[in-house]
Formats: structure tokens, sequence, C-alpha cells
């Protein structure tokens, strides 16, 4: 009879924690349809220049550079923001591991 109850108490526990996996990571892909999304003419609009924010592109993810130092009035090593720069930023030294620090803020058509 124990070990009846404990299999059963076992299965159920299993069970929420499957059912409350599954929901955080519906939540994760909500968040990112919930994103807006930009075409390239909007996406040129945030360059960063004259107090606007500063946008960048990179494969189909839209991200908020206007606070990072680096890229201070929306320059950064010869590239301007407001663009799509997918190539640029794969080929830079730091690659696109400076990507996970950035707000994602939109996505591309």
């Amino acid at each position: 009879m124990k070990k009846t109850s404990l299999i059963i108490l076992l299965l159920s526990l299993l069970l929420v924690i499957s059912a409350c996996s599954s929901g955080s990571s519906n939540q994760d892909n909500n968040v990112s349809d919930e994103l807006p999304v930009f075409t390239v003419a909007q996406l040129a609009e945030y360059d960063g220049k004259d107090g606007r924010k500063a946008y960048v592109a990179i494969d189909g993810i839209v991200y908020d550079v206007s606070n990072v130092s680096a890229w201070n009035q929306g320059g950064h090593q010869g590239l301007q923001a407001g663009q799509v720069l997918s190539d640029e930023i794969k080929n830079s030294p730091h690659g696109t591991s400076v990507l996970s620090r950035l707000p994602k803020v939109g996505k591309m058509e």
C-alpha cells in the first residue's frame, strides 16, 4: 500500500514538473512573438543620431545599442546603427557573443 502511494505521488510530481517546464517554454515563445516587426526603412530611423535611439538588426532580431558606450552617436568601428549588420557583427572580433547582453526590441520583416 505504501509503495503504491509513493509511486502515485512521484508520478504526480513528475506531471506537475513537466507541465511547469513546458509552460515556461511557451511563455518565452510568446514574448518573442510580441516583439514589433521592423521594415528596413523603419529600422533606418533608429540610427542613434541627434538623440534618436540606436538599433541594429542581426539575424532577423533587432537589438537596442543606445546605451552601449561603444556605439556613440550610433556609430561603432565604422558601422552605423539603423541597419541590418548580420555579416559585419559575425565577422567582428567579438562576434555575436555580445548580443546576449543587449535588449531585443523587435524583429525584421
